[in-house]
């Protein structure tokens, strides 16, 4: 398979949320909806067959790439979430123990381990992904993984604004 696709999009989804007084209905960002819009671009240039198994990788820090953050593991875990809302059957790696968990970092796929992983798994594809922080946002970019060979298939890129919501779950390892 060849790279079929590759979108990159500003996502600027902003609700007001009610956090009592301290939050004064403070705007934040709409995680959940920028997430699952990103997960509809990847999986709109490869399409999957729902028999057969997708793993979702922990997205790290695109500077450390063997570390993670709440941001980085609630993320995967909305985009794995997303894929199952669309008929997708995604594997839990968490409860496999033949997979490599660093302590507080979730699961942590650099390229290299994408094969053995998604091998052991039976999986038809990976997702995995990096984020980057600047100081008004944060850049994110998901790829879909062909196991065979680390053949990327599918790529979409996007940013979410930097509030303190997002910088929360940065903040937190």
């Amino acid at each position: 398979m060849g790279l079929q696709g590759c979108e990159t999009t500003m996502v600027n989804p902003m609700h007001s949320y009610y956090y009592g007084d301290r939050g004064a209905g403070a705007s934040r960002t709409n995680l959940i909806a920028a997430n699952e819009r990103a997960t509809d671009a990847l999986l709109k240039y490869a399409p999957l067959d729902a028999n057969q198994p997708v793993l979702v990788a922990t997205l790290v820090n695109i500077d450390r790439l063997t570390e993670s953050s709440r941001l980085g593991r609630i993320f995967s875990e909305q985009i794995a979430g997303r894929m199952v809302h669309q008929g997708l059957r995604v594997t839990e790696v968490k409860l496999r123990e033949n997979l490599l968990l660093q302590r507080d970092q979730g699961e942590l796929l650099l390229s290299r381990e994408v094969r053995e992983v998604s091998q052991a798994q039976d999986a038809q594809a990976v997702v995995v992904g990096t984020y980057a922080v600047s100081t008004s946002v944060v850049y994110i970019s998901l790829k879909l993984v062909n196991p065979v060979g680390n053949t990327v298939v599918a790529a979409h890129n996007y940013a979410v604004p930097m509030d303190e919501n997002v910088r929360a779950l940065l903040a937190g390892r």
